[in-house]
């Protein structure tokens, strides 16, 4: 089958298309004919070497987590799937090595869910991990309907999602972005601030009793913000600040969920949550695509198609 790979960390011009073996099934898991995969900024990350010290590695990597696709065979005593079914789905194992920038993927079953029908293929696959990850810190810190929260870097890929999520979940939103995008987090429902200096007073013109919860989408320093922002400090979490544990927030790594995943199937197929696929490039274009994300610039999402 045709992949995209990198046999050692370095650039996005390390990337390759290679023929390589159909990947093995075995009990468990199921054999994905990919659709479209997407491509997230851990991606990129992972080729460059950032995350050497807590993941395992084994070159050469097919990258990739995310996945939508159609179930093509099952394993040993796999029944939660069958052929010709379509699931979309965070295809994390224990090691990094046969991901999901490829025609074809063997996925362990507790990664995947059924696809969302109100979605296509690429919007598909442009949702689960940051899907997972901004449904994941909401949880994380026990929101309620009829609380309040503040998304850090709302307008972003996971930010956009915790703001439809959070919004659909009942709760008042507020969140932060350049002024360029404050239009659009009104459109998903969010009240929006401007980030930077004077941040918390912003904030506290919007919400002068404070908020019930606070989310870090971006790690530039601000959990001490939300913190003083916050009822209680022990409702806050970021995905990028790795210091937020010692400084008394939870600090989030994003788990596959067959649960979560359904949970934002249904959403989606709702009509309550919205993927944007800003950029669908072919699965030979990978290289554009990592530095697409690289650059930072892009609202939507950006995924591979195959």
């Amino acid at each position: 089958m045709k992949a995209i790979a990198y046999s050692a960390y370095g650039t996005p011009a390390s990337l390759t298309v290679v023929d390589v073996p159909q990947p093995k099934v075995g009990p468990g898991e199921v054999l994905v004919r990919v659709k479209a995969a997407g491509v997230n900024p851990v991606d990129w990350k992972l080729a460059a070497g950032y995350l050497d010290p807590i993941l395992e590695v084994r070159h050469p990597v097919i990258p990739g987590w995310d996945v939508a696709g159609v179930v093509e065979a099952v394993g040993p005593d796999t029944f939660d799937f069958a052929v010709g079914d379509e699931v979309y789905g965070y295809v994390r194992k224990e090691w990094v090595e046969l991901g999901t920038y490829a025609e074809l993927v063997a996925a362990p079953v507790r990664t995947l869910a059924r696809k969302p029908r109100a979605l296509t293929f690429e919007q598909a696959a442009g949702l689960p991990l940051a899907g997972l990850t901004a449904y994941q810190s909401l949880t994380r810190v026990g929101v309620r309907a009829g609380e309040s929260v503040l998304i850090h870097s709302a307008a972003g890929g996971t930010g956009s999602f915790g703001v439809q999520i959070a919004v659909a979940l009942g709760l008042r939103v507020i969140g932060t972005a350049g002024a360029h995008n404050h239009d659009y987090l009104r459109s998903l429902g969010a009240e929006p601030v401007l980030y930077g200096e004077g941040l918390a007073d912003r904030v506290r013109e919007l919400a002068p009793e404070g908020v019930d919860a606070g989310l870090d989408f971006f790690g530039d320093g601000v959990i001490e913000t939300l913190q003083s922002l916050v009822r209680r400090r022990d409702r806050v979490v970021s995905i990028a600040d790795y210091e937020a544990a010692a400084k008394g927030a939870h600090q989030l790594w994003v788990r596959p969920d067959t649960a979560d995943l359904t949970f934002l199937a249904e959403l989606a197929d709702a009509g309550k949550l919205a993927v944007n696929v800003e950029h669908a490039l072919p699965l030979a274009e990978a290289a554009k695509a990592w530095e697409l994300s690289a650059a930072g610039r892009t609202r939507g999402k950006i995924v591979l198609t195959v």
